[in-house]
């Protein structure tokens, strides 16, 4: 009996296979925007200011000019980075328009301000052209630069319900990912950490060392980026457990670490520039039970900011294979999930992290089980839209007077059209997206053709395979 229905599935497996790879193809978008150019206009609180370097109180309005586009086409037509012509500024112009703002001459304009928290200790370095891709964010603190967030980052095991992303690391940072975020967890007479979703037994992405050291081999290789890790203390354990594996992979050495042990607020950091200058070019923090006084590389999460409410839940039909999009109007939260109990008043002079993903529900056997929406993911991680990635980031601008510093989703690579999260990202920093996204190629799990019904055979697999080993 079992073998027939372990056969069944594996045909049922078989030709979904089929029809996705028949679908599958390469990813040739540019970096062309269809969003409209104006990518902020409104009003802007006096934090922008200080990055400018004016000194005022009032809001204001800004517009930024287009970033100079370093990229050409070769002879076959594939667009590859070109190098910057020797006429061209190091730094794009910016135009600062509001009654209480003057703007510097191009040619007297003053050097980037040192921050309280660091000091240029290399003069000799040659100028930096992009930091994180864009010459404008060079003088911009790292506390004003939103990027987007890989949730769950290591979890990219194909076929299994768990993963969230699609692309390992390396391709993460290469297609733009700039904040990577994995569960540590403990697997069973294991003496070693591995990043697991919930639990070791539901999907086990191996040990910490293996996907750190791959960050940290980008990071070697990309010295003009800073990125930034969370690490999910999942068993809640002290941070000595998990320290000798971290340092053994060579990436405390890029650790940015404050200069002082109080809480960090906005301005107290330094720009991308500066942090790009010193080689401080990893900001590592632990959600729960960090010890600065004892490892300083390794920071407190919510000293440093909180987080908006995890993935909502949208209901499964089996029978027809859809999901229930009734309650689509209001899925999305910028309230204070956690730390839980911040005042609203701690919270608006705060950074926060904001989560996009949405999940669907699927009830078996009295069990309910979550799994991530992606037949919804290309309007989820759209840059406009109803629900969509830009649409919740203005409304959390809206509300708390600053855009999210991290915007945190599932399967990056999907959106409309695909890299429409970095679209979103750039539109609050006030850029145009240069990138190309995403991958090498449209892989299984990588163009959105995975649907809820498709997972739900798996689950029904997984689930009566379970039950008859059992």
């Amino acid at each position: 009996m079992l073998s027939y229905i372990l056969l069944f599935l594996s045909a049922l497996t078989s030709v979904q296979a089929r029809n996705i790879a028949e679908r599958s193809r390469l990813c040739p978008w540019r970096v062309e925007s269809p969003y409209p150019k104006p990518i902020f206009d409104g009003q802007r609180s006096a934090h922008v200011a200080r990055d400018s370097r004016e000194s005022t109180s009032k809001a204001y309005t800004t517009k930024y000019a287009p970033p100079p586009l370093f990229w050409t086409q070769d002879s076959s037509g594939q667009w590859v980075t070109g190098e910057l012509p020797a006429s061209a500024p190091a730094v794009s112009t910016t135009t600062i328009v509001g009654p209480a703002v003057s703007q510097p001459a191009p040619d007297s304009s003053p050097s980037p301000p040192v921050s309280s928290t660091t000091s240029l200790k290399d003069t000799s370095m040659p100028d930096i052209v992009l930091c994180n891709g864009y010459a404008e964010l060079c003088d911009r603190r790292y506390s004003n630069v939103s990027m987007v967030g890989a949730h769950n980052s290591p979890f990219v095991l194909s076929k299994n319900l768990a993963a969230n992303q699609a692309f390992h690391v390396t391709q993460q940072l290469d297609d733009g990912i700039r904040f990577v975020q994995g569960q540590i967890h403990w697997p069973k007479n294991s003496t070693t950490p591995h990043f697991c979703h919930t639990s070791c037994d539901l999907l086990d992405a191996g040990p910490i060392t293996d996907w750190l050291g791959e960050v940290r081999q980008w990071v070697d290789s990309h010295p003009s980026d800073v990125v930034t890790i969370l690490l999910g203390n999942g068993d809640y354990s002290t941070p000595d457990k998990y320290a000798p594996f971290i340092e053994s992979t060579g990436i405390t050495k890029y650790a940015y670490v404050p200069s002082n042990n109080s809480q960090m607020q906005p301005d107290d950091w330094p720009t991308l520039g500066e942090m790009i200058r010193e080689s401080k070019r990893v900001v590592m923090m632990l959600d729960y039970k960090a010890d600065r006084a004892a490892y300083p590389w390794l920071l407190d999460e919510f000293s440093l900011f909180w987080e908006t409410p995890f993935d909502p839940v949208l209901a499964f039909d089996p029978k027809a294979g859809t999901i229930d999009t009734s309650a689509s109007s209001s899925r999305f939260s910028c309230a204070v999930h956690r730390p839980p109990g911040l005042a609203n008043i701690d919270a608006r002079n705060s950074l926060y992290l904001m989560n996009h993903n949405l999940n669907v529900e699927v009830s078996l056997m009295g069990r309910k089980i979550s799994v991530p929406a992606l037949s919804l993911a290309n309007q989820t991680n759209s840059a406009t839209g109803n629900n969509s990635l830009g649409a919740a980031a203005q409304t959390c601008l809206d509300t708390w007077g600053r855009p999210p510093l991290v915007l945190n989703v599932d399967y990056y690579n999907h959106g409309s059209p695909p890299g429409s999260v970095f679209h979103a990202a750039a539109a609050l920093n006030g850029v145009t997206y240069n990138g190309t996204c995403c991958g090498l190629t449209a892989g299984l799990m990588s163009r959105g053709v995975r649907t809820e019904a498709s997972m739900f055979l798996m689950v029904l697999g997984m689930a009566l395979t379970s039950f008859l080993w059992s």
